[in-house]
């Protein structure tokens, strides 16, 4: 496999973003305002898998309330004051670079990125049945009932997980 390094994201990789987007999650889409609006909010947990052969993957993420997650294809308007967790809104890695490692140092990099902010955890909706994934990394399935129609907007088999950083 050639080499592929994460990078911070900048506006010229959005057209591509949105190409691995569609690639990895054609059953969730979202508009190019999304993913430039999170970069714009917060630039530091905004990164792209970058090799020889372009961008093969992405991460978008950013402080957030906790058992809150923002609906999907929706703009935030801002970063909430009272953030207290780190809110991983998509990871993305095309299939020829899955495996080898990648997706596990940029959730490292984002725990060490959410510490640094002052956060209590972290959380996310898995889909494209990632939950095995993210339990590998320390998350677990928070049920809330009252989570179950933004949940449904993604399909029903969508979890959001939950990491604490506090133990």
């Amino acid at each position: 496999m050639r080499t592929v390094l994460w990078r911070p994201m900048t506006d010229a990789d959005l057209p591509a973003v949105l190409a691995v987007a569609g690639v990895v999650h054609p059953a969730y889409p979202e508009d190019e305002a999304v993913f430039a609006e999170r970069l714009r909010l917060f630039p530091a947990g905004c990164l792209v898998l970058a090799g020889p052969g372009g961008l093969r993957g992405y991460v978008v993420s950013h402080p957030w309330r906790p058992g809150q997650p923002p609906a999907l294809n929706s703009l935030l308007g801002g970063i909430p004051m009272d953030a207290a967790s780190y809110y991983i809104h998509d990871l993305a890695l095309l299939p020829d670079v899955r495996g080898a490692g990648a997706a596990g140092r940029i959730v490292d990099r984002l725990v060490v990125l959410a510490r640094s902010e002052g956060l209590a955890g972290l959380a996310l909706v898995a889909v494209n049945a990632s939950r095995g994934f993210w339990e590998r990394h320390g998350f677990r399935v928070a049920h809330d009932p009252a989570l179950a129609e933004k949940l449904g907007s993604y399909d029903d088999a969508a979890r959001y997980m939950v990491r604490d950083l506090t133990s």
